[in-house]
């Protein structure tokens, strides 16, 4: 099982000097855009509709950062870090950025597969026997609940790209999950993100009583598949899921200001929301607080970063696996977690686009959702561009035809964030030349 979080402090401690050199890491170059590929006219425009935005009280503000052949080409911060303070937003800020923690976890996941100690085939019940014997909604629609025997246990596969069966109780539309996630602790109508406030442990244990909500692998629904997958990873490494991160990923790339807690020499840097939701005018919901520990480590959602940080992990993707003299996986394995791994097998009632920015024309890797073709996507792009985003309002793409990395950090954690995520590809794809 994880090591208790308490020990996680002290391990990760360990690392600080092994990684120290992490610090000095090459940063991208900047150059111009004109070198790159896009008219500076152009790029500008995207200064202008955010700034609308903030000043129409719709958005605080927002670090934008896009490159091109490893080149940071615009780079731009707009507006407040905390508007209800009067506090101007810094580039170093310091946002939340949730379920972009997955592509990380995702990555890491891989990182192991590639070592041997894993397999995507592999059941998640070989890590948690408890869930060898799992039931499904018959009929997710019946209030009642009533349950089948799984057909199959989920894999690790389907952790990766959310065919799992699992849900989030605060999305769904099942009533009886909703009703069942309550039941087992996962979910709580008092208590936002309860699955993140209880120990692994507790974590486990829910998941294994809970119903899901499909058979594993025969349909696509975004969920705490994640979370789980960080379970597992404790189990194989032996080591808590954010020392596992540091160690493999976050301070060998050189991403200085990603953790699961805000240290408190940086909370100044933290970027906030609005006070008023935009689109209702009711008061903005609660976010997570970083700055203490969780009950447990979330795979799913539990990471803090910077535009910068997040784009040195965007740039190692688009690199094939490797950044500044080191490699972190092959190029196969990306080409793989960049793949279609839906087929035409498994349902997706709502696709990954059409949930992420209410767009169609995307499928699901293994961490990303894929664009499967130059048209259908009411957005532009190039097939095989891959992304994901936060529910506060981060956003990122790579689009390894053109070269590119998008990233948004803002925190806008109400139902606007999809205009915003169809916003930032427009205004970056129409500068290009």
């Amino acid at each position: 099982m994880a090591l208790p979080h308490a020990a996680s402090r002290l391990i990760a401690s360990g690392f600080v000097f092994m990684f120290c050199l992490s610090a000095f890491a090459a940063e991208l170059p900047t150059g111009s855009p004109e070198a790159q590929g896009f008219s500076s006219e152009r790029l500008t425009r995207i200064r202008g509709v955010i700034q609308h935005e903030i000043d129409t009280d719709r958005m605080p503000g927002a670090v934008v950062l896009v490159a091109r052949k490893g080149v940071i080409t615009h780079a731009d911060t707009i507006g407040f870090q905390d508007k209800a303070a009067g506090k101007p937003l810094q580039r170093d800020a310091i946002f939340r950025a949730y379920s972009m923690t997955k592509p990380l976890v995702s990555v890491v996941t891989m990182m192991l597969v590639e070592e041997g100690k894993l397999q995507l085939a592999d059941p998640v019940s070989k890590f948690f026997p408890s869930m060898s014997k799992m039931q499904v909604l018959a009929n997710p629609a019946d209030p009642a609940g009533a349950t089948v025997p799984v057909t199959r246990t989920i894999t690790v596969q389907d952790l990766l790209r959310h065919t799992s069966g699992l849900t989030y109780a605060e999305f769904t539309r099942y009533a009886s999950m909703k009703s069942a996630y309550q039941e087992v602790g996962l979910f709580s109508t008092e208590t936002p993100f309860k699955s993140m406030m209880i120990t692994p442990q507790q974590q486990i244990d829910a998941f294994a009583k809970a119903p899901l909500l499909w058979q594993p692998g025969s349909t696509w629904e975004y969920s705490l598949s994640t979370d789980l997958l960080g379970r597992v990873l404790e189990v194989v490494a032996r080591k808590p899921l954010s020392v596992l991160l540091d160690e493999k990923l976050i301070q060998p790339l050189g991403m200085k200001d990603t953790s699961f807690v805000i240290p408190a020499a940086k909370v100044s840097r933290i970027a906030e929301p609005l006070l008023i939701e935009p689109l209702t005018g009711a008061p903005m919901a609660p976010v997570l607080d970083l700055t203490k520990p969780m009950g447990n480590e979330s795979g799913g959602a539990g990471i803090a970063t910077t535009a910068d940080d997040y784009l040195r992990f965007c740039q190692m993707l688009l690199n094939g696996g490797s950044f500044d003299g080191k490699r972190y996986l092959s190029r196969t394995t990306i080409a793989l977690m960049t793949s279609d791994q839906l087929g035409p097998k498994v349902a997706t009632p709502i696709q990954p686009g059409e949930l992420l920015m209410g767009v169609q024309g995307y499928t699901f890797g293994l961490g990303f959702m894929v664009r499967q073709g130059a048209g259908l996507a009411s957005v532009p792009g190039s097939e095989g561009d891959y992304a994901w985003a936060g529910l506060g309002g981060t956003f990122f793409w790579v689009d390894p035809k053109e070269q590119l990395i998008g990233i948004l950090m803002t925190q806008t954690p109400g139902a606007i964030r999809q205009t915003y995520r169809r916003m930032i590809k427009q205004m970056v794809y129409q500068a290009l030349e």
